[in-house]
């Protein structure tokens, strides 16, 4: 990571007003003619939690047949490097554990700069959970901020790490979704990428589109990939389980 600090100025200064399409960013990372399909690299290993790159992997696919979805990690088929990256439209990292720094250590200098690097040439980072606070600016550096759990914020109903299901204004709906220790993400008006996607019921925002370098990153505090298994396990009624819009959201904001 020697030098990232100045890579994520460099990226926040070129940064385009107008954020390409899911076929302009494919074309910038690897000169691919546009298919019509979108290819999506799902993390899976240590910086990951049981089960959740599996959860997310199946709840892309279920949004249609024009999502292609490869595992990619260490331990993977699929390395994550860059030449592996440069043909995929999205990078997405799932929950995890609480261990931020160890995550970041089972990743390695060498992916951190490959997702890093990514990005900033014009490819797709999806962040749920703790892969929304990977990409801080000690992380991953996507954004230049550091995020904080939204656990016991004023007016937030979870006091601890317990999962629950949480109240959000998704794109102007009431719902409710999955969550488990996720941030609060910090709103970047210098930023023209920006857009906030939901809000906590106590207005904190939830998910949040930002820009890096020719590339957009979608940021979600909670879970909207979470399956029912996910609400059985933790004893919530699986009526307050989301429907599939809210992941499809965050997909279309990244094409954007």
């Amino acid at each position: 990571m020697n030098g990232l600090v100045l890579k994520i100025a460099a990226c926040a200064l070129s940064g385009a007003l107008a954020l390409p399409s899911f076929a302009a960013g494919r074309g910038d990372a690897s000169g691919r003619a546009d298919s019509g399909t979108v290819r999506v690299a799902v993390y899976r290993g240590p910086a990951s939690c049981e089960n959740c790159s599996e959860t997310l992997k199946r709840a892309i696919e279920r949004l249609g047949p024009k999502y292609r979805v490869d595992f990619v990690g260490a331990d993977e088929p699929i390395d994550i490097t860059a030449r592996n990256l440069a043909s995929y439209d999205v990078y997405a990292q799932p929950g995890g554990g609480q261990d931020i720094a160890g995550a970041l250590a089972s990743l390695g200098d060498e992916r951190i700069d490959a997702i890093h690097d990514y990005v900033a040439r014009g490819g797709r980072y999806l962040g749920l959970c703790m892969g929304a606070y990977l990409a801080s600016g000690s992380g991953l550096g996507l954004i230049p901020h550091e995020l904080d759990s939204e656990v016991a914020r004023p007016g937030f109903a979870v006091v601890d790490s317990d999962d629950a299901a949480v109240a959000v204004r998704w794109q102007g709906r009431e719902e409710t979704v999955f969550y488990q220790d996720g941030p609060y993400l910090l709103r970047a008006a210098e930023d023209p990428g920006f857009k906030p996607i939901a809000t906590y019921a106590n207005g904190d925002l939830a998910a949040a589109r930002y820009s890096f370098g020719r590339g957009v990153v979608v940021l979600s505090g909670p879970h909207p990939e979470a399956d029912a298994s996910w609400f059985e396990a933790a004893g919530i009624d699986v009526a307050r389980m989301p429907d599939a819009r809210l992941l499809r959201s965050l997909l279309v904001e990244l094409g954007r």
